[in-house]
Formats: structure tokens, sequence, C-alpha cells
């Protein structure tokens, strides 16, 4: 091979090596910007994440700061005033045999009753009594409650040793409950419902509440375009995801609904 196409054939190898430098420079440099890309958008779509959590913790705040101020107002004003309405009655000097007799005595029982039904809604909102008492006692407590009317037949198990939680974990928990609840109430239809509350040995607090309404097809409720539809499932979900739990709604058309709340509890609080 001559001198001259020896340098033509060097020429051209370092005219393929550079074209390959070139080529494998250019694909560095997109695998690293999309790689930067990538991990921008995670840290954007994690800062959203954040944010979008803390408008709705601070909404939930609001929220159970708003309850606690009615309790409050419901106590020490219209309680007070409801408690004198029914002293005021109590010493009328009316006989038996007075005409008016019979409807004060009813407008007492009726008075009597308010006040009964005041203090239940006031325990239920009031977020301190929640804390103070624990979550099986709070749930206890609304089931006593609903019982009492005779619109449902309730089972209730607590099983294992019942830990505490951070205040609001368990607030939440209970709002849940309550959301669960007021669905029943509204829209089941059952005559039966059944509430566990479960420690388990795994660290696992577990919720679970079933009733044998008439149920409902949970895809299109989540899919439904109408302002009201599924906003209590909506509700538990978001305060499911502030505070690490897991949650699984099963239902059918005609065969009732299950929901089951899932928390990890912190191995302290063994």
């Amino acid at each position: 091979m001559s001198a001259q196409n020896q340098e033509i054939y060097i020429l051209i190898l370092m005219g393929v090596a550079l074209a390959l430098l070139l080529v494998g420079f250019i694909v560095t440099i997109l695998f690293l910007y999309q790689r930067r890309q990538h991990r921008q958008e995670k840290q954007l779509a994690r800062l959203k994440d954040e944010y979008e959590q803390e408008v709705l913790r601070s909404q939930l705040e609001i929220q159970e700061s708003t309850f606690k101020t009615i309790a409050q107002e419901l106590h020490d004003n219209i309680g007070q005033v409801l408690s004198v309405v029914k002293l005021s009655l109590s010493v009328l000097p009316l006989g038996k045999d007075h005409e008016a007799y019979e409807s004060v005595q009813n407008s007492r029982q009726m008075l009597n009753k308010v006040i009964a039904d005041m203090a239940d809604l006031t325990k239920s909102l009031h977020t301190d009594r929640i804390t103070q008492i624990g979550l099986p006692e709070a749930i206890r407590f609304d089931l006593e409650s609903l019982r009492r009317t005779g619109l449902l037949e309730i089972g209730f198990s607590v099983t294992g040793e019942e830990r505490s939680f951070e205040e609001q974990k368990g607030i939440f928990l209970f709002r849940m409950f309550q959301e669960m609840l007021n669905n029943i109430l509204k829209h089941s239809k059952a005559n039966k419902i059944n509430v566990e509350v479960i420690y388990s040995t795994d660290n696992k607090f577990v919720l679970k509440v079933e009733d044998n309404g008439v149920g409902f097809d949970l895809e299109r409720k989540q899919t439904s375009i109408s302002s009201s539809s599924g906003l209590g499932l909506k509700s538990m979900r978001n305060r499911a995801h502030l505070i690490g739990a897991q949650i699984e709604i099963h239902s059918e058309p005609g065969k009732g609904t299950t929901i089951q709340v899932e928390l990890p509890l912190q191995k302290e609080n063994v």
C-alpha cells in the first residue's frame, strides 16, 4: 500500500472515529438532558403533591377548628338557654287538671330530647374529646346514639390491645368513620351494619365497616360528572392519603358495601 493510500486510510479512520465521538457526545448530552428533565419533572410533581397536601391539610384543620368552635358554642350558649327554658317549664304552677298541663309536659319531653341530642352532637364535634377518650370509645358512642334510634341493627367489636395515635391521625380516622355512617344513613337503605376495630399483632390498625344495603357501582360513582357524586368517598380518600392509610371500598348494586381502612402503627406505640 502506497504512502498516499495509507494517509487516505488513516484520514478516513480518523473521520469515522471523530464522527463516532460526535455521535456519542450528542447521545450523552441528550441522555443527560432527558435525565435532568425527568428529575425536574419528578421534583415539580413532588412539590405539587406536597403543596396540594398542605392545602388539603390546612382545609381540614380549618374544618376541625370550625367543628370545635360550633361544639363550644352549642354547649356554652344554646345549651344554657335550653336549660333555662327547661327549668322555667319545670317550675310552672300547673296542676294535672289545668288545660295547659299536657302541652307543657309534651314540651318538656321534646326539650329533654333536644338537649340530649345536642349533647351527643357536641361530643361528636369536639376534637379534644375524641383525643381524650380514644378512637374505639368515640366510635362506640356514635354507634350507641344511632342504636337508640332503632333504625339499624348494629354490631361492634374491638380486637387486640388499643394503642394511641397521633392526635391528627385519630381525628381523621374518626371523621372517616362518621362519613361512612353518613353515607349509610343517606344512601344505603341498610338495616344492618357491622363495625370492626382491629389492632393487629403485625403493627396495623384496621377499621372495617360493612352494611347490607343496596350497594352501588363504584367505578360509575368515581367517574360521575355530578358535582356532588362521590364527594364523601373523595373526602375519605383524601384523609387516608394525608395520614398514610390505605382505604379499600367494595360494593356492588344489591350486595351492600364494605369499606376498610388500614393504617400502619409505629413500633413505639406497641
